[in-house]
């Protein structure tokens, strides 16, 4: 069906004998709703009262005939107009203006017959200082000049004479301008000033000459070159003029449209876009007359009405016609004219019907910014999609008429698969752009049910997951089936703990982590129930799914007591006595205890110093037995919190001699531990080791330069009360030559010894007491400069002034005075600066 602004009725139809049909034909009519009346050819002025009540089917209203007044014999009726205010009903027959009551047609008593009149109007916009009276304007038929009456109940006075150079063919009024059509030109005339404006001349014949008051101090006239030029009050153009026929005999406006009439048809433009939208065909189609809701049209026996389509229906005939930006710029013309909510809901209601035009093109980007931007409620997409619908809560309602395009998704659903997925991929689009909107609050059940059971059947898993861990509203009643059918348990142990259900959710991650369900979207199922189990604050699910968890892994198992928020924490002797089962545990969550939380609890030390000992006696792999000697190792160095004794006993008896010569070491037991390192441990480099690690305590950062010469020099003593280990006392002495004091070690080494054997020994020895002489005899010189540069600067501040002449005598040794350096007392008496000492002795 094509684009309709207006729809038609027949309302009058002028019954009359064959004979007097030319004479009773319809010269003019006017209105006020419901007002019509109809003067005819042969001086008769008729009634008519419309009926409310229109038959569609056969396009005809039911139309009463009311009174009718014969005014002459012989000449017709040329003009009818109405004043409301009054009850007037005015007439220009016989070039007289008569004033008829418009509901008995009687002559109104005290309104004389104004005579010598070619045309009239009524002026509707008046001033208010008379908002009592009525303004008309007549032309003289005698003189070149049009007159201003004002009409009041039972008299009407000509208030002004404005005088012309033309005789007037045509002539509309709005407030105080008039614009004036002559047979050659356009005027504009000011009624209060008297002046007038010449606009543009025209050629067209007496019967295609008119002006159409359109409003707000705006004409319209059928200008030069069939274009009809609107024009203001001010005489300026801005609006663009339409292009029309040249057979145009009259036009009418009825906003936002202008309406013309030509012989055989009424065609209908836009005043948006000056382009023509409808026409209509109409046999002899005379003149036509503006109403309030339309245009009534007259040929010489009939009376047509053309109503007004609503301007929501007119959108939405544009918007199916996929005739959008006619639509917009329609709406964007009418806006002034509306209420701004109603404005706002009729833009909304365009820009979700341009998305739906955009939608079934598969313009999905377009759809989307349409469908957000005219608020369209999530709901009625998802309606569209067959598969869907099952989402909606049951009292949902579409107010969408759809039905055929709805039927276009059931076709791709059943057969076109491929285009379908498309579909659902903007459905995907649509409903997470909307969903924490405001928009799709309004729906958040409806929305995150459709976009759970979307990404099932895409198999989006990142999407799903992302869904259901998050706080959502899927009903758990719809969306579970929906899981368990696609088994994607995963995701529904994701959504049960969403919902605060944790215990279901946690079991149904076990039953995929222990193989009893399949679900590839989670490589990772049981580091993901630690992970959860290490987070939860209800401690006592924790504690019912601990033992499975370190069941299956003590290594990762344990992080759920060791991950935990340090707020959230368990008690500690809970968890070690959960532990005892799980060696591993136990030793990971002992070292979180002391290197995490830095625990100074003695038993703490002592059960993971014992935990590392009995791991290592369990362990068969040489890597991992060094991974745990050395963390033995380390904290029976650095823990100053165990128990020695407790300690030792267990290590003794495992026969680690390099652990029991720590511990030994601690005890203060430095000989002992070094036999112990030497003669049963038989590791030499290890013995000396122990001797730099004990001298720095328990602080790797601290030295004992003493200690460590004292324990090197107690394990010299043992490598030399063996014969055997005479290689290990040279070597000793070789990597030590700083350490050592030459002369204290020649006593002690044996007679039998040569110099060849500690050569290397007693040159590093040799050397390092010359280079430390040295550096003592720099930092001497250093000194004394830095003395010197004190004293100078001492003189410098004192501003005194020593003369020293030639020849000039130490007071001390009587030698002469040779270099720029020298000595004042306190008595003004110059001395060499060697002299100081014996002057101060």
């Amino acid at each position: 069906m094509a684009f309709r602004a207006f729809k038609q009725t027949h309302v009058f139809e002028k019954q009359s004998a064959p004979k007097e049909k030319d004479k009773s034909s319809i010269q003019c009519i006017a209105c006020c709703d419901p007002h019509v009346y109809i003067g005819t050819k042969d001086a008769t002025v008729q009634h008519l009262i419309l009926s409310s009540s229109t038959d569609l089917g056969s396009g005809q209203s039911k139309t009463r005939e009311g009174r009718a007044r014969k005014l002459g014999s012989s000449n017709q009726v040329t003009q009818l107009r109405v004043v409301p205010l009054y009850n007037h009903l005015l007439v220009l027959w016989d070039r007289s203006i008569t004033a008829l009551n418009m509901f008995s047609l009687e002559p109104v008593p005290g309104l004389k017959k104004i005579q010598h009149v070619s045309l009239f109007e009524v002026c509707d916009s008046m001033p208010s200082a008379q908002a009592q009276c009525v303004e008309m304007v007549t032309s003289s038929s005698r003189r070149k000049l049009i007159r201003i009456h004002v009409v009041g109940v039972d008299r009407w006075d000509v208030v002004k004479e404005v005088p012309l150079l033309y005789d007037p063919r045509a002539l509309a009024v709005d407030g105080t301008s008039v614009c004036v059509a002559t047979s050659d030109r356009y005027l504009l005339c000011d009624i209060q000033t008297g002046s007038s404006q010449e606009l543009f001349p025209h050629n067209h014949s007496r019967q295609c000459v008119f002006v159409t008051s359109v409003g707000r101090g705006e004409f319209l006239l059928n200008g030069p070159e069939s274009l009809g030029m609107f024009v203001m009050k001010t005489g300026i153009c801005q609006r663009p003029p339409l292009q029309w026929p040249q057979e145009v005999l009259a036009a009418g406006v009825c906003f936002p449209y202008i309406l013309t009439v030509q012989p055989q048809v009424l065609s209908v433009y836009s005043m948006v876009d000056q382009q023509r939208k409808q026409t209509v065909s109409l046999t002899g189609a005379k003149g036509l007359l503006s109403t309030s809701d339309g245009v009534l049209v007259f040929t010489e026996r009939d009376i047509f009405s053309l109503r007004l389509v609503p301007i929501e229906e007119q959108i939405q005939a544009l918007v199916r016609h996929e005739r959008i930006e006619e639509a917009l710029l329609l709406l964007d013309g009418v806006q002034g004219h509306c209420p701004l909510d109603s404005y706002k809901e009729l833009l909304k209601a365009i820009t979700c019907l341009a998305g739906f035009v955009h939608f079934y093109q598969e313009g999905f980007s377009e759809a989307k910014y349409l469908f957000i931007t005219g608020e369209l409620d999530p709901r009625e997409i998802i309606h569209l999609y067959p598969d869907m619908q099952s989402c909606l809560s049951e009292d949902f309602q579409s107010q969408l008429d759809q039905p055929n395009k709805g039927r276009d998704l059931q076709v791709l659903w059943q057969g076109d698969r491929s285009t379908f997925h498309h579909y659902l991929a903007f459905l995907g689009d649509f409903l997470r752009a909307v969903k924490g909107t405001e928009l799709g609050l309004r729906c958040s059940k409806e929305v995150d049910c459709a976009l759970l059971r979307l990404y099932v059947e895409l198999g989006d898993s990142e999407n799903l997951q992302q869904l259901v861990a998050l706080a959502n509203e899927c009903r758990l009643d719809h969306c579970v089936p929906v899981l368990e059918q696609h088994n994607r348990l995963f995701a529904l142990g994701s959504l049960y703990q969403s919902h605060g259900n944790v215990i279901d959710a946690i079991k149904t991650w076990v039953k995929i982590a222990d193989g009893f369900h399949k679900d590839p979207s989670c490589s990772d199922v049981y580091g993901h129930i630690v992970r959860t189990l290490s987070q939860l604050q209800d401690k006592e699910v924790v504690w019912t799914f601990s033992d499975w968890t370190l069941q299956r892994n003590q290594e990762i198992g344990v992080q759920i007591f060791i991950k935990r928020p340090p707020d959230d924490r368990f008690e500690t002797q809970d968890v070690l006595a959960l532990l005892e089962k799980y060696p591993l545990a136990m030793l990971l969550y002992l070292e979180f205890l002391i290197y995490d939380l830095n625990s100074e609890e003695s038993r703490h030390h002592n059960h993971l110093a014992l935990t590392y000992v009995t791991e290592m006696l369990q362990e068969e792999e040489e890597v991992d037995l060094r991974k745990t000697r050395g963390k033995l190792q380390q904290l029976l160095w650095e823990s100053k919190f165990y128990d020695v004794s407790t300690v030792y006993e267990r290590v003794k008896s495992a026969n680690l001699h390099m652990e029991e010569a720590i511990l030994l070491g601690r005890a203060g037991e430095h000989s002992q531990a070094l036999k112990v390192l030497v003669h049963q441990e038989g590791d030499f480099q290890a013995a000396e080791a122990f001797c730099c690690r004990a001298a720095q305590g328990r602080d790797p950062q601290g030295r004992d330069p003493q200690l460590r010469q004292t324990l090197l020099l107690t394990l010299l003593q043992i490598y030399l009360s063996s014969e055997e280990l005479t290689s290990a006392a040279v070597d000793l002495l070789n990597h030590n030559p700083l350490v050592f004091a030459a002369e204290q070690i020649i006593q002690l080494l044996p007679d039998s010894w040569s110099v060849q054997l500690v050569s290397q020994f007693l040159v590093g020895s040799l050397r390092k007491t010359f280079h430390q002489r040295r550096m003592s005899m720099v930092q001497k010189a250093l000194g004394q400069a830095e003395l010197m540069r004190h004293k100078v600067i001492w003189m410098q501040a004192s501003k005194t002034t020593f003369r020293l002449d030639k020849g000039q005598k130490c007071k001390v040794c009587q030698r002469d005075l040779a270099e720029p350096q020298f000595v004042c007392d306190l008595h003004g008496d110059l001395m060499h600066t060697n002299c100081t000492d014996f002057t101060s002795s």
